[in-house]
């Protein structure tokens, strides 16, 4: 079985840095929380992680179906419980994407794939929050 392993320090305030495969992310929490607003929120890099898995996803699915594609993002937005511990209980993914027509089902195949499949990030949200998918075609 595979395991991971992040190294996370205290900076100074609220701040703490994590060490991921050599990578340092930084988090912070905004003044309203006490905080510099030094780095973005471990609930924030939550969605990050989502977008990145699924959009790894999508893309690498989308290569294998030699699908040409360009101006792809992805945007999450999503729903915080009103009680502690706050988590999000309601998530939407918006994936923008410019393709031609006619490669349309193949992205939504992808992203079904990434969703239903592959992305594990994806699996964990679902364990609790709603994730909605949405896919807008750019011209």
């Amino acid at each position: 079985m595979a395991t991971h392993s992040v190294k996370t320090v205290f900076n100074e305030n609220m701040a703490f840095t994590s060490t991921i495969n050599g990578h340092d992310v930084r988090m912070d929490t905004t003044p309203d929380d006490g905080g510099n607003d030094s780095g973005p929120s471990p609930k924030r890099l939550m969605l990050a992680s989502l977008a990145g898995c699924t959009g790894i996803d999508v893309v690498s699915i989308l290569n294998k179906m030699k699908v040409k594609f360009s101006d792809f993002n992805i945007n999450v937005d999503a729903a915080l419980t009103d009680e502690h511990p706050k988590y999000y209980n309601k998530v939407k993914l918006t994936y923008s994407i410019k393709l031609d027509v006619a490669d349309r089902s193949k992205m939504e195949k992808a992203v079904a794939l990434s969703q239903d499949k592959y992305c594990g990030v994806a699996a964990m949200f679902k364990a609790f929050a709603k994730l909605e998918t949405e896919i807008i075609y750019l011209d």
